[in-house]
């Protein structure tokens, strides 16, 4: 974020709809650089703004959260934006641990390696190392999405939501099918979350797509969250029980990578696979 001072030109302003956006990068930047709250007064002054175009600009922020307005009328930086740093924070982290022991296990296997988090009803795969080889006949490209039900990293997002919620995103996706395998019903979403819970592992069967079938592992931060799953995706008869225990070893590598440093008696089991 750009810093302003008495030195710091403001962002061009021009007349396009671009304006706007730069009128509210201006004013989250004066907001950064105050320690404290700041007084429309204060923020048009140092934004050159209208009072009241900067009030209407401060208004829609205060309602998206990205500015914060207290009682007495001033604004600081809202909270939207340390959530919204914080996801950066991990997803970035996690791809930065995740890029050499996802190319060792490429190396090993010659499959598909993904890295996923979730985001809503999907998971969106962040990283991949794959080859031609590989025989997949679809690679996921990176900013790719698949719904949750769909997949086994998925699954086990899923797993740690409770019925109610399940049931919600049931109703939501309406549990739209890829291929015959795919699980379109809600008992049979709940049998499956609950081997997941269970077990700690979870499947995708073709599920996705036909004739390819995935093994992943939970990938934890610090806190012994799970942030992010590891997938390797190869063709169902290709796919070997052996390498179950690469992927468990190869996400918890990357756990530790950004801070992981196991769990103690009040979490859950460590790193179980997803297949």
């Amino acid at each position: 974020m750009v810093i302003l001072d008495k030195k710091t030109p403001l962002l061009p302003t021009g007349k396009t709809a671009i304006q706007v956006i730069e009128r509210m990068m201006n004013l989250l930047d004066a907001l950064a650089y105050s320690e404290e709250a700041c007084s429309l007064k204060s923020l048009s002054e140092q934004t050159s703004l209208h009072p009241s175009t900067a009030h209407r600009i401060l208004n829609d922020m205060v309602a998206c959260r990205l500015v914060d307005r207290s009682d007495g009328g001033n604004y600081r930086l809202g909270l939207r934006l340390l959530e919204l740093g914080t996801l950066v924070k991990q997803r970035l982290s996690v791809r930065d641990a995740a890029t050499l022991p996802m190319r060792a296990l490429h190396k090993l296997t010659n499959q598909t390696v993904n890295l996923s988090v979730r985001q809503g009803d999907e998971i969106v795969y962040i990283d991949r190392t794959y080859s031609e080889r590989s025989g997949m006949q679809v690679v996921r490209a990176i900013g790719g999405r698949a719904p949750l039900h769909l997949t086994s990293v998925g699954k086990l997002f899923l797993a740690q939501d409770d019925p109610a919620k399940v049931r919600a995103y049931a109703t939501r996706t309406g549990l739209a099918g890829h291929t015959r395998n795919s699980i379109t019903l809600v008992p049979q979403l709940e049998q499956e979350l609950n081997e997941v819970r269970k077990n700690g592992t979870a499947h995708d069967n073709e599920e996705l797509e036909l004739g390819v079938s995935c093994i992943a592992a939970r990938i934890y931060d610090d806190a012994g969250q799970v942030v992010a799953g590891l997938s390797l995706s190869a063709p169902t008869d290709r796919m070997q029980k052996e390498w179950s225990k690469a992927v468990i070893e190869t996400a918890l590598q990357i756990s530790r990578g950004i801070g992981f440093k196991g769990f103690n008696e009040t979490h859950t089991p460590s790193p179980q696979v997803l297949s």
